[in-house]
């Protein structure tokens, strides 16, 4: 069991990641292979069974250097995490960039264990990465360039839209329940007894937050927590996003209820638009999609906000929700 124990500070300091973040993503997908192997198992979701069974998924092999580092035994170095990323180039070149000495910490390289575990048996090539070592480097980041572009950059859309989900539930709870509500319904094995969150885990650990808070990371690939402690900012907790099964074919089924335009209307605003942009989008006139914005806005299904001399119309809750399938 892995507790958490929030102060006054840390209940302040509560905030979700933005978006789904590429390199973590890239990290917990093959640390899911290792765990299932080149089984397929009912344990998964479907939309990670299937992609588990795909020829993307299964290309375990395209990882190169990269599976050293992400172990059977459930092992991720923290580097591969780099939480303040805006996005996967960004997060390579913040591997890449790494002190050699906090790279040794994270594998655990040579003795001491790092501050989340380490390598159990740490390879010539972990050796020379460990200490900093540029080809070992080069290395690294381009067989994860390679392994993301052949196994994950395929299904990232998909991702990126559960995720957007995903922080409009989470967001939803605290609107609706406060800190208790959205901690509470994280996950449904988890436990939140005031102010100590309980995760299942094989093995026993007690993380005081130290007043820095919690960043909260939702994944697609993860099947549990996954407790990323720093010493020097908040504690980033990785855990399984709510997805649905039946995102993909929903605006096509929304169709028969609101019209195929109108359909594809909400479908588009999975990204914020002004009515000019979602007009060009959709291909309709402009008057056309100024009356669709209506009655979705009208359902409650989008939000529309005036910048300047124009407006910009976005999801709500709501709005997610029905295009997962909720």
């Amino acid at each position: 069991m892995i507790r958490l124990h929030f102060s006054a500070a840390d209940l302040r300091q509560i905030t979700v990641a933005p978006a789904a973040n590429a390199l973590s993503e890239t990290a917990l997908s093959l640390r899911l292979r290792h765990a299932h192997g080149g089984r397929g198992t009912g344990r998964l979701r479907p939309a990670v069974e299937r992609w588990h069974r795909s020829p993307h998924g299964g290309a375990t092999a395209r990882a190169g250097v990269l599976a050293e580092l992400v172990t059977e035994q459930g092992f991720v170095p923290d580097f591969l995490l780099q939480p303040a990323a805006h996005d996967f180039d960004d997060a390579l070149d913040l591997v890449a960039s790494t002190p050699a000495a906090r790279l040794a910490i994270d594998l655990g390289i040579p003795d001491a264990s790092g501050w989340n575990g380490g390598l159990a048996n740490p390879g010539t090539w972990a050796h020379e990465l460990a200490q900093g070592s540029p080809a070992a480097r080069h290395a690294l980041v381009s067989d994860a360039r390679r392994y993301f572009a052949s196994s994950i950059g395929p299904l990232w859309p998909r991702i990126r839209s559960d995720a957007m989900t995903d922080r409009a539930l989470r967001a939803e709870m605290l609107l609706r329940g406060g800190v208790d509500a959205l901690l509470t319904t994280l996950g449904t094995t988890w436990r939140w007894q005031p102010p100590t969150l309980h995760l299942p885990s094989p093995s026993t650990y007690d993380i005081p937050l130290c007043g820095r808070g919690l960043l909260l990371v939702p994944s697609w690939f993860a099947t549990g927590p996954m407790v990323m402690y720093r010493p020097e900012a908040a504690t980033v907790l990785v855990y399984p996003m709510c997805h649905s099964e039946g995102a993909d074919e929903r605006p096509e089924a929304l169709g028969a209820l609101l019209g195929r335009t109108r359909a594809k209307v909400l479908t588009l605003l999975r990204t914020p638009s002004t009515t000019t942009a979602l007009a060009e989008r959709a291909g309709v006139s402009l008057a056309a999609a100024s009356q669709h914005a209506g009655v979705l806005r009208g359902a409650g299904l989008i939000d529309t906000v005036r910048t300047g001399t124009a407006v910009l119309h976005s999801l709500t809750p709501l709005g997610h929700s029905l295009l997962a399938g909720a």
